[in-house]
């Protein structure tokens, strides 16, 4: 069964050949991975793209309220993408505390770090008396480009890749075995990130999209979660859940949610909408 794969593969690009190296700066007594990088521009981006929003009319919080709000954020993205990656794919590292420190090693989950985000904005807008909703809204534009970077940064450690494939942009990913798989990471990050930005762009400056509480949100987790579930029929499963009993990957299963609750948000969307009175100053919106 091997043997078509590994004539196959020859003919394919091999991972190796591209010279990407997980370390994006080596100072010999400390290394910067592609990866915590991607996740540390992706905070920035977003939160330079957030205080751009925030200066169109009608916004639910003052640029004071964002500085704060992107604390709580980060928080939730670490801890809340550790522990999910641990609970949800690695439960076996509960028996190994130490590991689930070590951060650098890698291994977040974006459903836990979703989860931790949620959290750290219920917190943030209850302290500062905002529109849980609203903040939501804006707070959700801004997540994409990180997600297309932490992709990217997937795709250059060369994890996370797909299922065997004789498509011809296929890899060969040398920790993956002799055959040539789907570049699932470049999938993601179009998807998850390229794509779902260009659409929110399009809702929040084009449409009324951003007076309708709730509406932005629910087109992040539906959009998300379309694409996730999509792009796991060509991801391979993590070790040790290629085969859960209810027939779906523990990515799609996570998603789920997502898509029920994305769906029922814009629905409802529009029965929400009401005169708003921006925070900052500025011109009321009805």
């Amino acid at each position: 069964m091997i043997l078509p794969f590994l004539a196959a593969a020859a003919g394919y690009l091999h991972f190796d050949q591209l010279g990407l190296s997980p370390v994006a700066l080596d100072l010999g007594f400390f290394q910067i991975k592609w990866y915590s990088l991607g996740y540390i521009v992706g905070i920035f981006a977003g939160w330079w793209y957030l205080l751009k929003l925030l200066n169109q009319p009608g916004a639910p919080m003052a640029k004071r309220h964002a500085d704060d709000l992107v604390f709580y954020v980060t928080l939730g993205i670490i801890l809340g993408g550790r522990i999910g990656y641990v609970l949800f794919y690695k439960p076996e590292m509960l028996a190994r505390p130490l590991e689930v420190l070590q951060l650098w090693e890698g291994g977040m989950s974006f459903h836990g770090g979703l989860i931790g985000v949620v959290l750290g904005l219920v917190y943030a807008a209850r302290k500062h008396g905002l529109n849980l909703l609203r903040v939501m809204d804006y707070v959700a534009c801004a997540v994409p480009p990180g997600i297309f970077l932490v992709r990217l940064a997937n795709f250059v450690n060369g994890e996370l890749w797909g299922r065997p494939t004789n498509v011809p942009w296929a890899i060969v990913f040398p920790r993956a075995g002799p055959e040539p798989r789907h570049p699932s990471q470049l999938y993601e990050a179009a998807g998850e990130g390229l794509l779902l930005f260009a659409i929110l762009w399009f809702l929040f400056w084009k449409t009324d999209a951003r007076y309708q509480p709730g509406k932005l949100v629910g087109v992040f987790a539906l959009g998300y979660g379309l694409v996730r579930v999509a792009v796991e029929r060509l991801r391979s499963p993590d070790a040790g859940l290629e085969n859960l009993s209810w027939g779906l990957t523990m990515g799609q299963t996570l998603s789920l949610p997502l898509i029920i609750g994305g769906a029922y948000l814009i629905a409802t969307a529009k029965g929400r909408r009401q005169r708003v009175e921006p925070i900052a100053g500025g011109q009321s919106v009805a």
